[in-house]
C-alpha cells in the first residue's frame, strides 16, 4: 500500500497541489509611454543553458499582464532579484495585484530604480533595474522562436489560437517567453565572491516562496545559513581516458602526464573537453600534448571565461 496521497492537479497545479519551491524576482518593462513597471514573479528559471549561441530564461505568465503586454510589444525586461527582508517582500506583494495599471501601483512603489547599464552603453531605451536588487539579468525576448513574431499586444481579455508550443501566446490567457540574457548585474560583494570561491557566508539572503496558497497570504521564507555537502569526486582511469583521448585525432596525441589532468572530468564532458584540447593543438603546431601544453589550454580558458564575463 503506497504511504502518499493522491492530490487532485487543478489550475495553477505548482501553488494549489503542491508545495513547490520557488524564487521571486522583480521583473522589469518598458511601458509604452517610457514609464518602468514592475511586476513581482516565480514561474522564471533558466532555459538556454549551454550549447547555444546565447542564454536564456524562460518566463511563464498571464498574457494579459503589464509585463507581458510591455514584453509583446518592445521586447525588453529585466529580471531583478530582490533581498529576503520582510519589508522587501511585503513591497513586492503590493505589486501583484492583477489589473492595477502601472499609472496606478507605480507612483505608490517604494522601490528605487537606476538606468539600466545596457542602456548607458548603447542609447537604446530598456527598462530601469532596481537599485536595491542583489542581481539583475537584462534580457531579450526571442519572438522569432516558434513563430511568435506575430504575437501583438492589445488582447487583455483572452487571445484566441491556434497557440503556440512553448514562447509567446500559448493559451487563451497564458504566455511564454524565452528571454536571451544580454547581461548578468551583481553587486560588487556577491560577483567578488563567485570570482574568488564561494563560502558559506556569501551566499545572498534571497526569497523561496510557495505562491498564493490559500487565497489570503503569499507565503515565503528567509535564507538560513548555507550548508555544503562535499561532491563525491569519480576520477577515471588513465586506461579508459586514454582509449577515448585515441580516437579523438589521427595526429594529436596525449602523454599520459597530460591525460592525468583531465582524469576528474566526467566521462559525459570528457570528448569535448579532449576536442578542444586538440583544436589548441592543431593551431599551434603541436602534435603531442604534454602537462605544459594542458596548462597552456586551462589558462588561455579561464582568460576566455573572464572575458565574457566582463563584456556581459
Amino acid at each position: 500500500m503506497s504511504s502518499f496521497e493522491n492530490l487532485r492537479i487543478v489550475d495553477n497545479f505548482y501553488q494549489t497541489s503542491l508545495f513547490f519551491p520557488m524564487p521571486t524576482v522583480i521583473i522589469s518593462t518598458l511601458c509604452e509611454d517610457g514609464m518602468t513597471n514592475l511586476g513581482p514573479y516565480s514561474l522564471v528559471q533558466p532555459y538556454y543553458v549551454a550549447g547555444k549561441d546565447y542564454y536564456a530564461m524562460l518566463l511563464c505568465c498571464r498574457n494579459s499582464s503589464n509585463t507581458a503586454q510591455n514584453i509583446l510589444r518592445n521586447g525588453k525586461c529585466t529580471l531583478n532579484f530582490i533581498d529576503d527582508k520582510p519589508s522587501t517582500f511585503k513591497e513586492a506583494v503590493k505589486l501583484s495585484w492583477p489589473g492595477d495599471k502601472p499609472e496606478e501601483k507605480m507612483p505608490k512603489c517604494n522601490f528605487k530604480l537606476e538606468k539600466s547599464l545596457l542602456e548607458e552603453e548603447t542609447g537604446e531605451a530598456r527598462p530601469m533595474v532596481l537599485t536595491d536588487a542583489i542581481e539583475a539579468i537584462e534580457c531579450t525576448w526571442m519572438r522569432e522562436l516558434d513563430g511568435a513574431d506575430k504575437d501583438m499586444p492589445g488582447e487583455l481579455n483572452g487571445y484566441e489560437g491556434p497557440y503556440h508550443d512553448f514562447n509567446g501566446i500559448t493559451s487563451k490567457f497564458g504566455a511564454h517567453f524565452i528571454l536571451r540574457i544580454d547581461k548578468i548585474l551583481m553587486k560588487k560583494k556577491y560577483s567578488d565572491a563567485i570570482i574568488n570561491g564561494v563560502k558559506a557566508k556569501d551566499f545572498p539572503s534571497l526569497p523561496v516562496d510557495y505562491g498564493y496558497r490559500d487565497s489570503k497570504n503569499f507565503w515565503f521564507h528567509r535564507k538560513t545559513r548555507m550548508r555544503a555537502e562535499l561532491l563525491q569526486m569519480r576520477q577515471a582511469s588513465l586506461e579508459s581516458v586514454r582509449y577515448a583521448a585515441d580516437r579523438v585525432d589521427d595526429v594529436v596525441k596525449f602523454t599520459d602526464e597530460a591525460l592525468m589532468t583531465v582524469l576528474g572530468v566526467p566521462r559525459v564532458f570528457l570528448p569535448l573537453v579532449l576536442k578542444g584540447c586538440v583544436a589548441w593543438a592543431k593551431e599551434n603546431g603541436v602534435t603531442l600534448i604534454t602537462p605544459e601544453h594542458m596548462q597552456i589550454i586551462n589558462d588561455k580558458r579561464a582568460k576566455e571565461k573572464s572575458k565574457k564575463n566582463n563584456n556581459k
